[in-house]
């Protein structure tokens, strides 16, 4: 029987496994944790969260809703176990992320056709092979992964927030509450007024942070998880417009709309573990334990979780992948997730979602899917694999280069635009309920004309 090498068992490795073996197809799925760990995991389990629990949106008007009702009709995997550890996240899917990440191994590890081997792989292996190694992909396999795209890797920085114990929050001060009362009331809520701001602003912008070292100087923040610090330090207020925005939160006791605002966000089925949402930080610990205990209502919040940051590495896919993932070079050799510069949960496992059906369909003789840019993984696809817009001239020489793709999350930008007059134009949210639909229709379409989904 043919079978398939998966190099990490992350979301989207995970995600192609499953997907593959309901082809009937087998697979060995390799994760070198707990042998090496990672700057950022904590756990050996398979399809850890590591940043946030959060997928974002599952509103369908919404770029990341979107993206979870394709892989839905898609027959995704994960997004099924993630609905089934979801927890109160307003219109948010937020997950018990242990439990989510348990019920993922377990499923692996119960089906016949996946074995889960904990062994780091350290060369690109021959045959058919998917390589979901991720951001941390380590630095043997990195140097492979390099040689083999004749590219140098680039790098850019995630942070990870703080949590706290929730019996440790002084609910005197902190108060339930969701933004504009839309959804359950599912998110702690610590106000500020502008004293209390100042004060923990100066603390904030005083901190001491971890040194990068020397050869990471030059990487960048992706702009989505920009830690609080480098957030505060772009001007006083831009907090209070980011992860403190007051508007819409107010606390029912006083009827108060306060100078700015932190949220905290459920963590675990328990519910005993919140994250500070927007909070990732790379601060450190003392200074972390100060700045969270100048927020009113967490004075004496247990730390259970510390903020840190770790370096990610992605592909040039531009010049690498096809939008089917696979490789322009080697066929029967597939990237998907975070390596190939998609940002986000979410992203990661819509990636491992096509993978996973693009090699099945390479080892049955099958024409890949390239999905259309009217939908949003087909646009995601089709976005970072497109080298056509990233064409520029150099100024030093005058030729012709190409720049890879800063990481993107989905987004209404990149989906193929629809025709509206100008009346529709200025209605956003109509437009994306008209995007929305469109997308929906192509893919059921889809569905009903081939065997995409097996």
């Amino acid at each position: 029987m043919l079978e398939v090498k998966i190099i990490g068992a992350g979301l989207a490795g995970s995600e192609a496994a499953l997907q593959l073996a309901k082809q009937g197809i087998k697979v060995k799925l390799y994760e070198m944790r707990p042998v090496k760990m990672t700057g950022a995991h904590v756990g050996d389990d398979c399809a850890e969260f590591v940043c946030s629990n959060s997928l974002g949106s599952s509103d369908v008007t919404n770029a990341s809703g979107l993206l979870k009702k394709e892989m839905e009709l898609l027959g995704g995997e994960l997004i099924k176990i993630a609905y089934e550890h979801a927890v109160p996240a307003g219109n948010a899917l937020a997950i018990a992320r242990e439990d989510f990440s348990a019920a993922v191994t377990q499923k692996i590890k119960e089906n016949p056709l996946i074995e889960l081997i904990k062994e780091e792989i350290t060369e690109i292996p021959e045959g058919n092979v998917i390589i979901t190694s991720g951001p941390l992909t380590s630095d043997e396999l990195a140097k492979s992964i390099q040689k083999f795209t004749k590219t140098e890797h680039l790098h850019f920085f995630d942070a990870i927030a703080p949590i706290v114990e929730i019996d440790s929050i002084n609910f005197d001060k902190a108060f339930w509450g969701a933004r504009y009362d839309k959804g359950e009331a599912s998110y702690i809520n610590c106000p500020m007024n502008r004293e209390e701001y100042e004060k923990f602003y100066n603390i904030l912008i005083n901190a001491p942070r971890i040194e990068q070292h020397n050869a990471d100087k030059d990487a960048k923040f992706f702009e989505s998880c920009l830690p609080v610090e480098v957030l505060g330090s772009r001007g006083v207020d831009t907090l209070r417009y980011g992860p403190m925005k007051p508007v819409g939160l107010i606390d029912k006791r006083t009827g108060i709309e306060n100078y700015a605002v932190v949220q905290l966000r459920q963590d675990n089925s328990a519910k005993t573990l919140f994250n500070l949402v927007g909070f990732q930080t790379n601060l450190k610990w003392g200074a972390q334990k100060e700045l969270v205990h100048a927020i009113p209502g967490l004075e004496n919040a247990n730390i259970v979780r510390y903020g840190v940051m770790h370096r990610n590495t992605f592909i040039n896919s531009s010049q690498v992948l096809e939008p089917t993932f696979e490789s322009r070079e080697r066929k029967g050799l597939f990237f998907a997730g975070q390596i190939t510069g998609t940002e986000g949960y979410t992203e990661s496992i819509a990636g491992g979602l096509l993978a996973g059906i693009n090699m099945a369909r390479r080892i049955q003789g099958k024409e890949l899917f390239i999905l259309p840019q009217e939908t949003m993984l087909g646009a995601l696809a089709n976005y970072i694999t497109d080298k056509a817009h990233l064409a520029h001239t150099s100024k030093r020489d005058g030729s012709l280069r190409y720049l890879p793709p800063q990481p993107i999350n989905s987004n209404w930008a990149i989906v193929s635009p629809i025709e509206l007059s100008k009346n529709e134009r200025k209605n956003k949210k109509l437009k994306t309920e008209l995007l929305s639909k469109r997308s929906l229709n192509t893919i059921n379409k889809l569905i009903l004309s081939t065997d995409i989904t097996g």
